[in-house]
């Protein structure tokens, strides 16, 4: 078993401009689950937009060197929702990704969402 990591921090202000500016961005980033968990933050959504999106960036870097070519994952395979107590977690959608556990952070402010991702991947 082999551990990876992932980091990735982002601009809250890129995402709403990039969601804002250009309709087709959040549907081909966010899966309708994620669209739905931050549409109902209101005043914080973008944050949590942003939030998702370093996640997916933080899953990317942890399990690149794992992918045949760095296209055989696309934004909405990669998931990011919260359990009963708040706790997000990773979901891997329509790919098959060969690891035993992801163990993932978000966290965000007015300006800057980071998301921290921790992989133990099968060799």
């Amino acid at each position: 078993m082999k551990i990876t990591v992932g980091t990735d921090i982002i601009e809250v202000n890129r995402i709403e401009e990039a969601i804002k500016n250009n309709k087709q961005f959040l549907r081909t980033v966010f899966t309708d689950k994620e669209i739905e968990y931050c549409e109902n933050k209101k005043e914080s959504k973008y944050q949590h937009y942003a939030a998702r999106f370093a996640a997916k960036e933080a899953v990317f870097k942890a399990i690149s060197k794992y992918l045949k070519n760095k296209y055989s994952l696309s934004w909405k395979n990669v998931e990011t929702l919260n359990d009963d107590n708040g706790r997000p977690y990773v979901n891997f959608i329509d790919v098959n990704i060969k690891c035993k556990d992801i163990d993932i952070s978000l966290s965000h402010l007015k300006d800057y969402a980071i998301a921290n991702v921790a992989v133990a991947m099968e060799e």
